[in-house]
């Protein structure tokens, strides 16, 4: 539900609608008392789509705000759909290249347009 609603960054659609992000894209299981691993798996809308990187941004800014459990985050391209999946993957899961991405103020306000809730 925290990421059916994260807009598109091209599109005035939601990640849900698009069938970027799906129920069964999402598995959560408990890695110790109170603390869970959320591993999300986001099919972009064509294989070269440049904004992956910017679309799995916006999945972990928004999950990392909202979830309310001690967690570990993953976030990968699904296996095959994008043609730099591997690169893409690395740079969504690096915590300092995810901190350096939000420093940017032209960043920053994207991830903020496609992560506030709809009125």
């Amino acid at each position: 539900d925290i990421i059916r609603t994260i807009r598109d960054p091209e599109k005035p659609n939601t990640l849900e609608e698009l069938e970027v992000v799906t129920e069964n894209c999402v598995e959560v299981q408990e890695i110790g008392e109170d603390e869970y691993l959320v591993i999300i798996r986001f099919t972009p809308t064509v294989p070269h789509c440049s904004l992956a990187t910017l679309i799995g941004l916006c999945l972990r800014i928004k999950l990392q705000r909202c979830l309310p459990f001690r967690h570990k985050l993953e976030i990968y391209i699904t296996e095959g759909t994008h043609s730099t999946e591997e690169d893409i993957n690395k740079q969504i899961n690096d915590k300092e290249r995810v901190a350096a991405a939000m420093e940017n103020p032209n960043l920053r306000e994207i991830v903020e347009q496609c992560v506030t809730e709809p009125d």
